[in-house]
């Protein structure tokens, strides 16, 4: 009976987002209103043939990250995201385990922020979501899986990304990751993929444990960053970090200075998008 009506439920918040309000062209002809199976599973990273058993049934048991996913990209209130995780066979995420839920004021600033490089992290610096600009500017986060959405893991054992350091300033931020990650492992002492998520770090890179074992907390803040791009070259760019307390989430804001060399470059970006971009890793 659960399964049956965890499939009602999928189809029937799918069928009640308008298209343009997740960021889709809403052109075309359409047998309803909201959006198509091969959309939902575009905006929460799984596949179309995943969504079509969970609707059917055949499906019985998604994983708290994919309830998560598709909490966000059906846009679902608290109570709604509550039931559908219990709709899953799942106990709704308590205070002890780290929160993943988008709350309706970040996913509307993220609908304005159109022109805007944007992502949000969750507190373990996991990434939630991006918007198309943050992807032509950092590389394309839709094919990231498990803990390469992580910036800690992705910084420490991932390939090299787009943003330039110098020696110096590269410390200075591997300094912070890791101080802000013990910080958010105080707070949430039972989460378990946390927990897999330090202990990976620790066992795979000496700098990560190095950096542990010293013991500092505190958080990363807001700084300039300079970024390689393949296609419009080297930007500098303000990267402001916003935070969510409620929700412990990180928005990150990438911008220019206005009439820039750099803001003129974001604006070729937000032409040409992801089309003619190389593969890189998101930094």
């Amino acid at each position: 009976m659960a399964t049956t009506e965890l499939g009602q439920a999928l189809r029937r918040w799918r069928d009640r987002v308008p298209p343009g309000s997740a960021g889709l062209p809403e052109g075309g002809r359409r047998r309803a209103a909201g959006l198509r199976r091969e959309e939902l599973a575009m905006l929460a990273g799984i596949s179309v043939d995943y969504i079509v058993r969970l609707e059917q049934g055949r499906a019985t048991r998604p994983s708290p990250q994919v309830v998560e996913a598709l909490t966000r990209a059906l846009r679902l209130d608290p109570d709604e995201r509550a039931h559908l995780f219990r709709l899953a066979g799942l106990a709704p995420p308590g205070p002890e385990t780290v929160p993943g839920y988008l709350t309706p004021g970040v996913q509307r600033l993220l609908d304005r922020l159109v022109d805007t490089p944007v992502v949000v992290l969750d507190a373990t610096m996991t990434l939630l979501v991006a918007n198309p600009m943050y992807a032509a500017l950092m590389g394309d986060p839709s094919t990231l899986r498990g803990l390469a959405r992580n910036r800690v893991w992705s910084h420490f054992l991932g390939a090299p990304g787009r943003v330039r350091r110098t020696p110096e300033e590269r410390w200075e931020f591997e300094t912070r990751l890791v101080a802000e990650l013990r910080s958010v492992a105080g707070r949430y002492t039972a989460d378990p993929r946390l927990r897999e998520l330090i202990d990976e770090l620790r066992a795979r890179s000496d700098r990560f444990g190095e950096l542990w074992d010293s013991g500092a907390v505190g958080r990363v803040e807001s700084s300039v960053k300079t970024i390689d791009h393949p296609d419009v070259g080297s930007l500098t760019l303000d990267c402001d970090v916003l935070r969510v307390d409620g929700a412990d989430l990180r928005i990150l804001v990438y911008s220019a200075e206005p009439g820039s060399e750099a803001a003129e470059k974001l604006r070729l970006l937000s032409v040409l998008g992801t089309q003619s971009l190389t593969s890189h890793r998101p930094a």
